[in-house]
């Protein structure tokens, strides 16, 4: 398969890295420390990456958004994705369910996000009901033209900056071959919404200044108007984003194993010790060789997921197979980029520590791999049951 990229898609590579660089990497430090992005800063960059064409570069041109091609955002997150996740991330890229808004939505809530004016966030998760959505214990219950939200949510990724939540809550019961199964309607949630309460998350190792929060929700009343998608067709509306964010994972992990792969090259090629340098010993080159192994391959099975996207095809397997090649690849390479630097890896004065614990949390959210891995062997073998 051709990976060639066109004129076009270099000059994003190009501007997207000279951004980073220029924008990002100097505060990395800070936020390092603070464990905050001061609100000026986030402001400075919202408005650098917008004059230059990358912020909400995933929404459709028509809509005022970048309107990039899969691959091509696939070539801006990896690129994004050398810096923190927290300044990072301030280049936002809109959810994609955000799309389903209808009417004076796209007023509200859909225009604003893509013009850098409001940022959404997405809760999901609780704390009875990660992977499995079904189980999920905040409800949203019909009394007249509103309806009552009264659950937890938690892990709830940048919350504390958010101007609105799209949140994913239980609307019914409907029997199905298999038992009873929930239905799941997705809503528009204001910040400051009455009933509606959002509290600082719990300390994490991976991602400073990039937090999570805990939702609550206790008698919280909003119209029908706020429903996105369609009332009880909330898995219809999450399905179509979980494929792109997956992808968007896999893609940034790839920037992750970028700079730890250069970091640890430049210094195997510098580091001398014994008259020579360490990369001329083979433990120290076969270490180089296996990380350029993982890389390449996660590159390919990532690309190969986005042109698959682009006309259309990427199916759930293709998804998982890009997060969990990346992610894992991005684990082991941290790791030998971090032993390769002996001692000094550990020291916050390079960026290795950062992007090794930033690593981890890689492989658990947006679906664990075990998760990833059970949607591969199921698309393996269902097709071989269905012949049996």
């Amino acid at each position: 398969m051709n990976f060639d990229l066109s004129e076009e898609q270099n000059m994003l590579v190009e501007t997207a890295r000279r951004f980073v660089e220029e924008e990002l990497y100097p505060y990395e430090m800070e936020v390092e420390r603070s464990d905050e992005v001061r609100p000026e800063l986030r402001r400075q960059i919202v408005e650098r990456s917008l004059e230059i064409g990358l912020y909400a570069a995933n929404m459709p041109a028509e809509l005022g958004g970048g309107g990039l091609d899969p691959l091509s955002m696939c070539l801006l997150d990896r690129e994004l994705g050398r810096a923190s996740m927290a300044l990072q991330y301030t280049v936002a890229r809109p959810s994609n369910i955000l799309q389903a808004c209808v009417g004076e939505q796209r007023e509200k809530y859909l225009f604003p996000c893509i013009r850098g004016e409001k940022m959404d966030c997405l809760a999901m998760t609780e704390p009875g009901a990660g992977s499995d959505l079904r189980s999920m214990m905040c409800r949203a219950d019909r009394e007249g033209d509103d309806f009552v939200i009264n659950g937890t949510k938690h892990f709830i990724s940048h919350a504390d900056v958010s101007d609105f939540v799209i949140l994913f809550a239980a609307t019914g019961v409907e029997e199905t071959k298999r038992g009873p199964r929930k239905k799941i309607t997705a809503f528009l949630v204001d910040m400051g919404t009455p009933g509606f309460t959002v509290r600082k998350g719990y300390h994490n190792v991976s991602h400073r200044g990039y937090h999570n929060s805990i939702l609550e929700f206790d008698q919280c009343r909003i119209p029908l108007d706020q429903v996105l998608g369609e009332v009880d067709q909330g898995f219809e509306v999450a399905n179509d984003w979980l494929g792109n964010t997956r992808l968007q994972v896999a893609a940034i992990c790839l920037g992750r194993c970028d700079r730890a792969f250069e970091l640890a090259a430049s210094y195997a090629a510098e580091r001398r010790q014994f008259n020579q340098t360490i990369g001329k010993f083979q433990g120290v080159a076969f270490k180089l060789a296996d990380m350029e192994l993982r890389r390449r391959s996660a590159e390919f099975i990532v690309y190969d997921a986005a042109c698959k996207a682009a006309e259309d095809r990427m199916t759930d397997m293709d998804a998982a197979l890009a997060k969990l090649a990346s992610t894992e690849a991005l684990g082991f390479i941290s790791d030998e980029a971090l032993q390769i630097h002996g001692g000094m890896g550990l020291m916050s004065d390079l960026p290795l520590e950062r992007i090794w614990r930033d690593a981890r949390v890689e492989r658990i959210w947006e679906g664990t791999s075990e998760i990833q891995r059970m949607i591969i062997s199921r698309s393996i073998l269902r097709p071989l049951e269905n012949v049996a």
